[in-house]
């Protein structure tokens, strides 16, 4: 049975994406010139920042069907397609073998084939990092699915909404690079690897989109694949090369993606009228 609602509700992403860098860039600059300790609670506070905004967005917004469509993302279990999300795991898992082998060319190891005795970041111990990784593939995902893609989506195919998304995401974590103790400090030794990590998250962006639509917009399904490549960039004993090299893996796997799925992402059809219909088994 198909339900139609009409509902006048105009999403705002620009709006979102300011107050959701705002909220998270107030907690994560001061981070920079404090002890790690009180690092750590600022950038907790701060990585909450977008799932508070966008579920202040959806209550505050007046609109009912709004308020339904993120209740059914959030506990509509029935709506993930679980082949799908395998599948994407498993794309994930190619990519960094593919990743591996290929940056053998380039003077890198085998033994790139392992787990890493430690985490990338510093300040918690090992049980306290996996929580980490948890919360942190949990929370980001209520914030970018609860309100931010759609907010994009409503007004574009979901091509391009994947591109500026990408960008603005991987744009959004540009003050951990300047905090001690974060993967991404880490990367400052060489402006190619800093480089790198802004660019990979845009072809990332685009797999996380798939697997998205293809469980009928469902945040749990982005959470266990967001949870999943959080675990394989840290635990895989890959080199910052290496994970130069898999950004172009990266890269064609989200092309394959898009050539095999032209119509989910060139499709205007959802354009304007994202919360016009919601279907209802």
């Amino acid at each position: 049975m198909t339900i139609v609602y009409q509902d006048s509700y105009k999403y705002k992403p620009v709006k979102f994406f300011a107050l959701a860098y705002l909220f998270t860039w107030i907690f994560w600059i001061p981070a920079i010139f404090v002890s790690e300790d009180i690092g750590v609670a600022l950038m907790a506070l701060g990585l909450i920042a977008p799932a508070v905004v966008s579920t202040l967005f959806v209550l505050l917004s007046k609109s009912d069907v709004l308020k339904r469509d993120l209740k059914n993302k959030l506990v509509g279990f029935y709506k993930v397609k679980w082949v799908n999300v395998f599948l994407a795991v498993l794309l994930f898992a190619f990519v960094v073998v593919c990743s591996i082998l290929l940056s053998l060319a380039f003077g890198q190891s085998l033994n790139q084939f392992s787990w890493t005795e430690d985490f990338s970041f510093t300040g918690v111990g090992i049980g306290s990092a996996l929580l980490t990784i948890l919360f942190a593939s949990i929370i980001e995902e209520v914030g970018w699915k609860g309100y931010c893609e759609d907010s994009i989506g409503q007004y574009m195919n979901w091509f391009w909404e994947s591109m500026i998304f990408g960008a603005l995401w991987s744009l959004w974590h540009l003050p951990l690079i300047f905090i001690r103790g974060t993967y991404q400090a880490g990367l400052m030794v060489n402006p190619l690897y800093v480089v790198n990590f802004f660019i990979s998250g845009i072809p990332l962006g685009f797999i996380i989109t798939w697997v998205y639509l293809v469980s009928d917009r469902s945040i749990l399904a982005c959470m266990v694949f967001h949870l999943f490549v959080n675990f394989m960039q840290e635990k895989i004993a890959m080199t910052p090369e290496t994970k130069c090299v898999e950004t172009i893996v990266v890269t064609a796997a989200a092309a394959v993606i898009v050539m095999a799925n032209k119509d989910m992402f060139f499709e205007t059809r959802h354009v304007g009228r994202l919360l016009q219909t919601i279907s209802e088994e």
